[in-house]
This record gives structure tokens, sequence and C-alpha cells, in this order.
């Protein structure tokens, strides 16, 4: 975390979903999907790499159902926007090759009485320096993200392509955004449009209707677009993706801890998913409650335990009351056991693969039940018997 400085410059980026890692998490996602749609008791641990031509898919599922997953795929990457094979990977032309087999029956002994999947360590946080009680940057590296995505599928640029990466710097002064420093962009497109247009349409299509006015000097803030100066070649044909490989864009840009373990491809019995919903949830909910500006919340399990072995707040000296009395209204509160959480938060539903890109936080879609702030009565209530 950032400690006690007051005045800083901070850095967080995105990526589109058509970036290779994202490609693979969507993927891994779609396949959960489709299983928990028809099976919500399904274990799945579905790993995912794209690379040129490729689709490989690996790992552990264990289901009373069928599901066609080369045609999960196939779906995922046509919606993504590869649909011609002079991108290098496309939907129709791509091979797929599975290896999937059943979950370990030594894990499976300590999950099914309502164990924790995995041990770890898992982080959530909040803070007040946005609407979505998100840190800025990320919040509009990823809306700068999903811009670009949109001017791609409505057509206003055609030239761009899937594949694409957004940076956003932002000065902080007394512990608040003050203003964006520099912008960073770039896209795939096509061979034939020139970089000076590009960055045009980028500045005045992507850039402004995202970045609020007052964060903007336009004298002093730089844009990147593009800066290699060409980016023709892209997604999996330009680098290969993997499941995984985005944790810090999928949580908080950087702005606080990360315990390691990625969300795609796991049902919520694996705490590194639903643990870390858990976390953002409460840290959510107490900063909406006004307990303090920001929370940085860790929970941590042990393989097949279902209580946590422990639960740690760090509140940046913004609490309105102490730290560890903020750890005992948690734990007094929230059922943290997986069960617990699966039920609180209404995990068994096919909602995963539109958490795949733009971030798992921060965006208020209902389906997003960790985003929910509906427990603020409850905190403010136990704050007052403290």
């Amino acid at each position: 975390m950032l400690g006690d400085r007051k005045d800083y410059i901070f850095t967080s980026e995105s990526v589109t979903e058509g970036h290779p890692d994202k490609v693979a998490d969507q993927i891994s996602d779609a396949i959960l999907d489709s299983i928990i749609s028809k099976d919500p008791y399904a274990r799945v641990a579905c790993e995912t790499i794209v690379t040129t031509g490729l689709v490989f898919v690996a790992g552990e599922i264990t289901t009373e159902c069928y599901v066609d997953i080369p045609s999960v795929i196939r779906e995922t990457v046509k919606g993504i926007g590869y649909t011609r094979a002079k991108y290098g990977f496309d939907y129709e032309t791509c091979a797929v090759i599975t290896s999937i087999h059943e979950q370990s029956s030594d894990i499976a002994m300590g999950v099914d009485p309502g164990g924790a999947g995995d041990q770890g360590l898992m982080f959530g946080f909040a803070c007040n320096e946005t609407p979505e009680l998100m840190p800025m940057p990320v919040m509009l590296a990823h809306k700068l993200a999903m811009k670009l995505a949109e001017v791609r599928k409505q057509d206003i640029l055609t030239y761009l392509r899937p594949d694409g990466k957004t940076q956003v710097t932002v000065e902080y002064r007394d512990g608040m955004p003050y203003q964006v420093k520099s912008v960073v962009v770039s896209s795939q497109h096509a061979p034939d449009i020139t970089l000076r247009e590009m960055r045009e349409d980028i500045v005045e299509k992507v850039i402004k209707p995202v970045i609020p006015g007052e964060l903007l000097d336009e004298e002093n803030v730089k844009y990147f677009i593009n800066p290699t100066g060409r980016f023709v070649i892209g997604g999996p044909m330009g680098d290969t993706g993997l499941t995984g490989r985005k944790i810090i864009v999928d949580t908080y840009g950087g702005t606080c801890r990360h315990g390691g373990g990625c969300f795609s491809g796991k049902d919520a019995t694996k705490v590194d998913r639903s643990g870390s919903y858990m976390a953002r949830y409460i840290a959510k909910n107490l900063v909406a409650a006004g307990l303090c500006d920001r929370a940085e919340i860790q929970i941590a399990y042990v393989i097949g335990v279902p209580e946590p072995v422990s639960i740690y707040v760090n509140s940046f000296g913004t609490g309105k009351i102490e730290d560890t009395r903020l750890e005992q209204i948690i734990k007094k509160t929230f059922d943290l056991t997986p069960k617990g959480i699966i039920e609180k938060l209404n995990l068994r539903r096919p909602i995963y693969k539109k958490t795949a890109a733009y971030g798992h936080f921060g965006r208020l879609d209902p389906d997003f039940t960790w985003e929910q702030t509906d427990m603020i009565e409850t905190l403010k209530k136990e704050a007052e018997r403290c």
C-alpha cells in the first residue's frame, strides 16, 4: 500500500477483452458458466492458453453435466471480435485442444464438508476517491479500455482491432486525486491507418469522453498513443495469453496488496475467488458506512478448513474506530466460511464470463453482488455498540 504519503503520483493499467491474457480468462470463465448453469455444484478449475491459431484448455472439472467445450470456446472468441483469419487468430479456424480430468479426491474430501478449496490469502480494498469506491487510476484505465472496445464494436473507429491496453497516471494531493498526468492507449489496428490520424481519433473519441475535463490540464498532460508507432500484429498472434496473468488489472491496479491467486476459471469453492469477492464486499461496506475512508481487508484460509485462520483490517489511519474493533465487527457480522460466502453473495450462478474483462470490482452490475452496499446500517449499529 502507499503508506502515509499524501502527495504522490500513481499509475494503473487495464487491457481490452481482446488482449490475449483476457481472451484466456474469458474462455476459462465461459466454460465455468456453461457448466454451473447446468450443475451449480460442479467443481471447476479451468486454465487456458491461447497462441497463434490455437486454444489449449486444461484443468480439473468434476460435474454431472455435459458441455460442448469447443463450441463454448469458439463462441467466446467470436464475441470478443476475432472473426477474420488475417488477424492470425479467429474463432472458425483456430485449433482447440482440451486436457481435463476430475478434481483430486484428496482435495475433495476437505471441500465436500464445506472446507476451503485451497490455502491462501486474499485481499479486498475500497476507498472514497471515486463513486465506485475504487482507486481512480484503475477505474479510469478500465473505462478507457471499455471505451476503446465500444468505438471498435460500434464501427466508430473501423480500423481498430480487438487487442489493446490503457494506462493512467494520476497526481494525488493531500491524499486525493488532483489531476491526470499522462494517459497511454495502445490499440491493435489495420495497417493502412496513420499514427497521426489514430492519435487524433483516440484523444477525441476515447480519452476526452472518459476522463473528466477538470482532471485534464491540456497544456501539461501527456498522451501516449501507440508509442512504438505501430501495432498491427496483436492478440494471440502477437503474444501468448494465459489465464490469470492479469491479476492486478483484475483487482485494484496495484493500489493495495494482492494475495497472488487469480479468479477466472474457478468455481466459488476456490477461496482465491470467493474470498477476494467477500473481502471487497466487506471493505466497500465499511467505507460506504463511513467507518473509514480507506480499507484493506485480508482473509486467510487453510485447505479443507471452513473458518479463516486470520482476518486483518488496515484503515490507514482513516478509521472512525480502531482497526482492531473493525476486525471484531467483521467477525461478528459476516460468515466467512466458503459456504457462508457462497450463500451470502449467491455465487452458484453463471455470472463469471462478464467479470473476466475490465475488472472484477467497481462495476455496478446487479450480478456483482460483492459490489452491493446493503450492510451499511448493520455495520453502523455494530460500531455504535463497540
